[in-house]
């Protein structure tokens, strides 16, 4: 994701969501900017040195897989080059690629950027479909990085499954359902259902709270769970024809035209605010959103919120790993590939950052923090997200499709529910913002 200043803006906020989260899928240790090679440990007297490319902190330093990596293979040195922003990092790995020299052994990939990476570089990197049992991996995470004629480019790290935290506290005074498997029946199956909720909530609300944070929100969550978006299987843009767009835009502007949005901006310091302030009951969460609700929310918030299944599988979030083929040590570098995203690695990340897993064999040994747990009403969390991860529908990305989604939610649903314009005049200004990005 990179193609736009409100996009850039968005990755700075994800990218402090990383450094601010803790408890289960949070927080992050300090990375830099400047792509200079950070250690993992070891080094020199003729070993081999594996660089590993990566944007974010991805947790595999810090969760010591470098170290234990090198323990058990004397003869490799491993050091990881860090780059915080996607926007930055994406466009220096798409230049060294095409120049054939420069990259790193192993390179980090955003789903943002793998359509990319699959339609435009898959012969700059290793078919990695021969070294590994795909069979590890969600199906729709291996198809989300395999070319037409089967190549698999990457391999699954972490992914964002989706559920609806919501304020048991706030549902109790307005006298809804607060149980969560009960609540989870009610919306399950719809994003329109959960919609009409907000309409009940919104009889009884507490004073001074909203339904939700915000009609983008609901928009993203909805959209996560469609499989069809704004490009077919084939790359055509199919954005303004598409059911799965439609869907989601209809259920946004049920919440943008009526009194149930608090009106916030994700990631802006008054959604920040939103969360300390007890503003608003409800707000679709991927599995790392967890952390970040714990953070923002605060001492105040803890056995108030609760987590329950979302209406449908959503998925928001995730990246891959690569071994280019410009490598000088491409056999090594697969091994270890295999080995940093093996189920076993990926439960290690997990019990250290909580990155979600793609392996499902992994999810039965997850267990999130106490701390966590205790936080969110002692809800099954990691159940949850792993029943939302393994029904997620196969979408096919495109080239452009971060700027087309920030079009519609950065201008189309905010001109609705910020401006107070209709919803045929939002969907025209997005339509308008689309053009230009398409070069239309």
């Amino acid at each position: 994701m990179r193609t736009s200043t409100r996009g850039s803006r968005r990755l700075m906020a994800l990218a402090a969501v990383a450094a601010l989260t803790t408890g289960l899928l949070a927080g992050c240790a300090e990375d830099s900017d400047d792509g200079h090679s950070n250690s993992g440990g070891g080094g020199g007297g003729g070993k081999t040195t594996l660089t590993i490319g990566t944007f974010g902190v991805f947790g595999y330093k810090q969760a010591g897989l470098y170290d234990e990596y090198m323990k058990e293979h004397p003869d490799i040195t491993i050091k990881e080059n860090v780059t915080t922003r996607t926007d930055v990092y994406w466009p220096k790995t798409l230049t060294r690629l095409q120049a054939g020299s420069g990259t790193d052994d192993i390179q980090a990939i955003e789903v943002g950027n793998i359509t990319e990476a699959v339609q435009t570089q898959a012969a700059k990197f290793v078919d990695l479909g021969k070294d590994v049992d795909k069979s590890q991996w969600l199906d729709w995470k291996n198809a989300q990085a395999t070319t037409k004629d089967g190549k698999l480019i990457g391999l699954g790290t972490d992914i964002g499954p989706m559920a609806i935290c919501y304020r048991k506290d706030l549902f109790q005074k307005a006298g809804l359902e607060t149980d969560r498997t009960k609540l989870a029946e009610q919306w399950k199956g719809d994003w329109s259902k959960y919609v009409d909720l907000g309409k009940e909530y919104m009889k009884k609300a507490p004073k001074g709270t909203k339904y939700v944070d915000s009609a983008s929100s609901v928009y993203n969550a909805a959209l996560g769970g469609q499989d069809e978006r704004y490009y077919d299987k084939d790359g055509n843009v199919i954005w303004d024809k598409s059911t799965g767009v439609k869907n989601a835009w209809d259920a946004a502007m049920e919440v943008a035209t009526s009194n149930m949005s608090a009106k916030l901006k994700q990631f802006d310091p008054t959604w920040d605010q939103g969360y300390a302030k007890g503003t608003f009951a409800t707000v679709a969460c991927p599995a790392w959103m967890i952390g970040y609700i714990e953070q923002k929310s605060g001492a105040s918030g803890k056995g108030k919120w609760d987590v329950a299944a979302a209406p449908t599988a959503s998925n928001w979030g995730g990246s891959f790993v690569g071994v280019p083929t410009a490598s000088k040590h491409q056999k090594e570098a697969v091994a270890l590939a295999k080995w940093l995203t093996a189920p076993e690695q990926q439960a290690k990340v997990f019990a250290k950052q909580a990155s979600f897993p793609s392996t499902p064999s992994a999810y039965a040994s997850l267990k999130p923090q106490a701390d966590t747990t205790t936080y969110f009403s002692d809800a099954p969390i990691t159940q949850i997200f792993s029943d939302s991860a393994k029904t997620i529908p196969t979408q096919y990305f495109g080239t452009k499709d971060q700027p087309i989604g920030t079009a519609i939610t950065d201008i189309g649903i905010l001109q609705v529910e910020q401006k107070g314009k209709t919803p045929d005049q939002g969907w025209n200004a997005a339509k308008s913002e689309i053009k230009d990005v398409l070069g239309q």
